[in-house]
């Protein structure tokens, strides 16, 4: 099937919308995240281990697990497929690799994980209708040596380390 400019913007459009979920997740952004989903929406994190009803359900759960300030991650998000699957519809697999530092534990989480996504188009706008994951790895470092010179809320993100 060939796929026309139209279909590339819209593709990109979804892509946008999934690298931003990534961002507000980082840094902590929970209005914006809760503007990516529909508000039917449902997630089912780590193979459906965290089931999650509804957009405010989902931003709820992921604040409550990810909100505090000693719980810094990073979410790459890379290798997209999408598929356009009707004028409004669309899924899509994503590859993440993810890392959370918890500096107050003192431990770093590291895994790789595959996205599945539904998309829906609300008012010219696509949302996230569904997203899983399912975890290809994880793995928990003690790091009792921890010591951050950076953070976007300790230190507003300005390296401690000299030119």
């Amino acid at each position: 099937m060939a796929l026309t400019p139209n279909d590339l913007v819209e593709i990109h459009l979804i892509e946008q919308l999934k690298y931003r979920y990534a961002r507000c997740l980082d840094l902590k952004q929970w209005s914006e995240l809760r503007t990516l989903f529909v508000d039917d929406a449902v997630c089912d994190y780590s193979g459906g281990k965290y089931h999650q009803d509804g957009a405010d359900e989902i931003v709820a759960w992921i604040r409550k697990g990810m909100g505090a300030e000693t719980f810094l991650s990073s979410h790459k998000m890379h290798h997209p497929e999408i598929t356009l699957t009707g004028a409004d519809t669309a899924t899509g697999t994503w590859a993440l690799d993810d890392r959370v530092v918890m500096s107050d534990l003192k431990l770093v989480v590291r895994g790789a994980s595959f996205y599945e996504d539904r998309y829906r188009k609300v008012d010219g706008e696509w949302k996230i209708e569904y997203t899983s994951y399912r975890r290809v790895y994880e793995e928990i470092e003690p790091r009792p040596d921890l010591s951050l010179t950076a953070s976007w809320w300790g230190t507003d993100g300005r390296s401690s380390l000299p030119a």
